[in-house]
């Protein structure tokens, strides 16, 4: 035998052993991940005595809906979710066009007071006024208590533009614009017409990153907001989580006792499970740009 071939038994033994160890430890780490998530979903469909007793491992004990008929039997939390599906549309939408609209005069080199005007975006993501600037900030546009204080603050975020605009930079040439400008295009109709249909990957991105952000924002509707109507799902929540935390000295009888505290568990995983509901649907309609878009935009520039 040639040692070339004597190489290439080597080199091919070498490469199984790599590969075989790579997907052991992929799927331990797999296993790590998806774990918690199985074992929240088969709890909140599981009875309260099993769950305090210790039996739900990985399929659902005596199956029962009990815990999400609690949930939905709060008003608060079907108040919660339209305000939130409103918060996240309204908010991701205006998020990734205006970040796009930021993104796309700093990817061209003539564009005055270019790096001035970079160095504000990037100084704003290590420096920033507070909570207590804020909220007077807030107050004094008029629009605590209001919708718009859970759309517009965060409206841009500094690192999305920097990925948008690195992506431009790296994906649409400047000579499709110079063809588009010798047509009678100008910057506004390229934006529209070209640009933006270019960057699905990109955008597509953006939303998923917003869109969570946005869907698990509950800390500005803390601060901003005491009408409950306007209260987001994440806020109704926290009050039902922290509500249902029970007391051993509340109560004189254990039976009670373990019963109030079988249905604070099992109502904490149903609340878990429809708060994460959302996200989870999102992401199949945007995981095929998702890879895409986060590696062309990954080297900023």
């Amino acid at each position: 035998m040639t040692n070339t071939k004597r190489n290439k038994i080597r080199d091919s033994f070498d490469d199984k052993v790599y590969y075989l160890i790579v997907n052991i430890i992929l799927a331990i780490v797999a296993i790590c991940v998806l774990y918690p998530l199985i074992f929240v979903v088969s709890a909140s469909f599981s009875s309260r005595e099993a769950i305090m007793s210790g039996r739900v491992f990985l399929w659902p004990i005596d199956f029962t809906l009990e815990g999400y008929q609690l949930v939905f039997q709060n008003r608060n939390v079907i108040i919660g979710y339209r305000n939130s599906l409103i918060y996240t549309f309204f908010g991701t939408s205006l998020s990734v066009f205006f970040t796009m609209v930021c993104a796309y005069p700093l990817s061209k080199k003539e564009l005055p007071f270019r790096k001035p005007i970079m160095f504000l975006f990037i100084f704003t993501m290590f420096f920033g006024g507070g909570m207590i600037p804020n909220f007077m900030l807030m107050r004094s546009l008029g629009i605590l208590n209001t919708r718009t204080v859970m759309i517009i603050p965060g409206m841009i975020s500094v690192f999305n533009m920097i990925i948008a605009r690195t992506f431009i930079i790296n994906t649409i040439p400047e000579e499709l614009q110079d063809a588009a400008m010798i047509d009678g295009c100008r910057h506004t109709k390229f934006f529209f017409k070209i640009l933006l249909p270019l960057s699905k990957a990109v955008m597509a991105v953006l939303a998923l990153q917003y869109g969570v952000g946005r869907w698990n924002a509950w800390f500005g509707a803390l601060i901003y907001l005491t009408d409950r109507s306007l209260f987001p799902l994440q806020l109704f929540l926290r009050q039902i989580l922290i509500a249902n935390q029970i007391s051993a000295q509340d109560f004189a009888d254990p039976e009670m006792i373990e019963a109030m505290q079988g249905m604070a568990e099992l109502l904490q995983y149903s609340l878990i499970v429809v708060a994460s509901v959302p996200v989870i649907l999102l992401y199949p309609l945007v995981q095929k740009y998702f890879t895409k878009g986060v590696m062309l935009g990954s080297v900023k520039g």
